[in-house]
């Protein structure tokens, strides 16, 4: 076999995510793409912000000497030290350019910190219902990941779930907020309780646990709900994040990740983390768009739009009998299933032009994904296929 086994085996359990995309693809090709309604890739339609815009243009007339050279492998000064300032106001501490390192987006970065801390046989602590590829990066580094399941309710923390699973090979928990695929945020006094906890259990096991807080939807919240900053909470904790969705630019793969200045080793560690950086292949984040992102760091995009476009699915698919909590932030519905197997629901939307994420694809079975980050006019257009979905499951 040309690929490794246990590369076969991942593609063979690969993303549903993808899977469902590609699917898609196929049908628009028999069906017209008026009359499909792809639900599946956290892929933004919008546009990026009209700032991100005038940066590209004057930087591209106006091009800086070197600008496509290398840099440190952590990033150019002036950029992690932009990143730095807004995340000092944030969380009340000192952080400073010292403590971020510029990355080829999220994934990258939490490849990064995964790299730097994990020795094999390390578990990692994901949280269910949770992103797949977590489980993946996890592996790429030897460690082991150990699922959790949130509150099957309202998707919000367990802390003794959290607690009975932590033992002397933790290392590490990863926590989303908003949450990839709820929508959920986790609130400050809960984040205060998973520090309370860590410390404790620190104490307990002499040994290091850090929370790593994938934030990549941290500025796409509605109705006043704020995020709270992961650091005045969890000293031992570094921001994992991307310009991916709050500037929509995921091809362009700029991202960062912060250590928490209050971590013990801090500086030790943002040394592996360089380092690893380099060593993955990554070697830098792109330079172009490090100059342009050093100066959006207030910026995001419509954040109006997305919350329209989940009023809209959320009113309507309550109307019909969907059962969801409705998200505080991301872009992401997460409704039970109306039959018990989340995969036959799956495939019977299909025959109704509707493609989602049976909820297995996140370790949550029983339930489906829709991504609303797509043109408000599908939306629209697709709701008489969801009333016909709706009543042949029985709703």
């Amino acid at each position: 076999m040309p690929i490794a086994d246990k590369i076969a085996g991942f593609i063979e359990k690969a993303s549903w995510i993808r899977k469902m995309f590609e699917e898609g693809e196929r049908m628009r090709s028999i069906h017209g793409a008026d009359n499909v309604f792809d639900f599946t890739l956290g892929n933004p339609n919008v546009e990026p912000p009209a700032e991100f815009e005038r940066a590209f243009r004057n930087l591209a007339e106006h091009p800086i000497p070197g600008m496509h050279r290398y840099m440190s492998n952590a990033g150019y000064d002036e950029t992690r030290q932009a990143v730095a300032t807004v995340l000092a106001e944030k969380s009340g501490l000192p952080v400073t350019g010292d403590h971020v390192i510029m990355t080829c987006g999220a994934s990258g970065a939490l490849n990064v910190v995964l790299k730097t801390i994990l020795n094999r046989g390390d578990e990692v602590i994901i949280l269910t219902p949770f992103f797949v590829e977590y489980k993946f990066y996890i592996d790429n580094h030897g460690g082991v990941p150990v699922e959790v399941w949130t509150n099957r309710e309202t998707f919000q923390l367990n802390l003794t779930a959290i607690e009975n699973a932590i033992n002397p090979r933790t290392r590490a928990i990863i926590i989303c907020s908003p949450n990839n695929p709820t929508g959920v945020i986790y609130p400050a006094e809960s984040l205060g309780m998973l520090g309370d906890l860590l410390r404790r259990k620190e104490k307990e096991l002499s040994r290091q646990i850090l929370v790593i807080s994938d934030e990549p939807y941290a500025r796409i919240s509605y109705d006043g709900k704020a995020v709270p900053n992961i650091f005045p909470h969890v000293n031992n904790s570094v921001i994992v994040t991307s310009h991916s969705k709050d500037l929509a630019l995921p091809g362009e793969r700029i991202g960062y990740l912060a250590a928490n200045p209050r971590m013990n080793g801090v500086e030790i560690f943002m040394g592996g983390a360089t380092f690893s950086n380099r060593v993955l292949g990554f070697v830098n984040a792109p330079a172009l768009m490090q100059r342009l992102v050093a100066g959006l760091q207030r910026v995001t995009v419509n954040i109006d739009e997305y919350r329209e476009k989940r009023d809209i699915l959320y009113d309507n698919l309550t109307d019909m009998g969907f059962r969801m909590i409705k998200p505080d932030g991301a872009f992401y519905l997460f409704p039970k299933s109306p039959i018990p197997d989340d995969i036959k629901f799956v495939k019977l939307a299909l025959q109704h032009h509707i493609l989602l994420v049976p909820g297995a694809g996140f370790g949550a079975p029983g339930h489906f994904r829709i991504a609303y980050c797509v043109d408000r006019e599908m939306i629209e257009r697709s709701l008489p296929a969801w009333r016909s979905l709706a009543k042949e499951a029985g709703l």
